[in-house]
């Protein structure tokens, strides 16, 4: 009988749940960014809904393996004890204007490379080598800096999730308040996507969010439970797109002196995932920049947002689906602040077309 290594088994799993994520969104179209500027642009908030909805399924399924103890959230990024209000704040808003300049998230730039296209290669490029000089080169110390000058230790409650917090403040044990907090944050956000005709009439839209929020969960039962090995543990985490797309440079480039892990792999993923549908559908075209400007603003969202996903503790997919799962403090923060910064990305490029037109 063969017997995987854990390593093997994330790779596995990361690469499965990565094509099984570029495969839907580019199938439904799922974009957040997309959902963001149909929202403001044309008041259109089906991809808000759509958004909302897997980030329902994920708390759902997310907060039931933690509750089950079949997994311990408690050893993600998104829960530990120092609460980085600062960084989620700037990283977020670095991340949605630099997503703003760019037309997508990272995420949303992995699904376009699937599709041909290579403006999306160059931004992934620039994306990886500015969250590798934000988590290791000269970004890394103000990073570090403002992480030490504004973090808000909690050692009391052992974690920055919401329930801890309203635990610890009402008087009640946190085994208690999980289940009610998470039942009443999914209930708000099915009655917020649900209570729409059009978007209950739109199948693939809703197809699109719960097949994205099971994924979500997926990625923490993996790492979670196929991770938990006694000598070998993998790192517990779900789908993020900015640090891993940093490693999976690293990993092309110096394979001897790294290894494929979940993220890596989950990159790989999502690209071959996205190819293959638009293969499949016939959407497959080898696009590029059309002018100078073009470039520049894409290199420049790029780095935008290589920095804010590390700053922030992750994008769009990262703190904004994974990060919610969680129900920690950071997320909404940073979640918000990534529509805030994509909003005034979205008004300045406005005011720019509008000054080249009247000029």
């Amino acid at each position: 009988m063969i017997e995987f290594s854990v390593r093997e088994m994330m790779v596995a799993a990361g690469l499965s749940i990565g094509f099984g994520l570029g495969a839907v969104a580019r199938w439904s179209q799922f974009c957040t960014f997309g959902a963001i500027a149909e929202a403001l642009l044309a008041g259109d908030r089906r991809g808000i809904r759509s958004w909302a909805l897997a980030i329902a399924v994920a708390i759902a399924l997310t907060q039931s393996l933690d509750f089950l103890g079949l997994i311990d959230l408690k050893r993600s990024i998104y829960l530990s004890s120092g609460f980085d209000w600062a960084g989620a704040i700037l990283g977020g808003l670095c991340f949605g204007f630099g997503m703003a300049l760019v037309g997508t998230c990272g995420y949303g730039s992995l699904v376009r490379l699937g599709g041909g296209d290579l403006k999306a290669l160059i931004v992934m490029l620039v994306l990886a080598v500015a969250a590798y000089m934000t988590l290791h080169g000269p970004l890394a110390m103000p990073r570090v800096f403002l992480a030490a000058a504004t973090r808000m230790d909690l050692p009391l409650l052992g974690s920055q999730g919401i329930p801890a917090v309203l635990a610890y403040h009402l008087g009640l044990s946190e085994r208690m308040m999980q289940p009610i907090f998470a039942t009443l944050s999914v209930a708000a956000l099915l009655t917020f996507c649900f209570r729409d005709s059009r978007f209950r009439a739109a199948h693939l839209m809703v197809f699109g969010g719960v097949a994205t929020g099971l994924l979500i969960a997926a990625g923490w039962a993996t790492t979670g439970i196929l991770g938990a090995d006694e000598f070998e543990p993998a790192k517990l985490q779900s789908l993020t797109f900015v640090t891993p797309v940093g490693d999976s440079l690293m990993y092309i480039m110096t394979s001897s002196g790294s290894h494929l892990d979940f993220g890596i792999a989950s990159v790989f993923g999502v690209v071959l995932g996205a190819s293959s549908v638009s293969l499949l559908k016939g959407e497959f075209t080898v696009e590029s920049f059309d002018s100078e400007r073009q470039t520049l603003r894409h290199i420049f969202g790029a780095a935008l947002m290589g920095f804010g996903g590390v700053t922030a503790l992750g994008c769009t997919i990262g703190q904004g689906l994974s990060g919610m799962s969680t129900l920690s403090l950071s997320a909404p923060l940073a979640l918000g602040a990534i529509v805030l910064g994509a909003a005034l990305g979205l008004n300045l490029l406005l005011i720019g077309r509008r000054r080249r037109v009247t000029g």
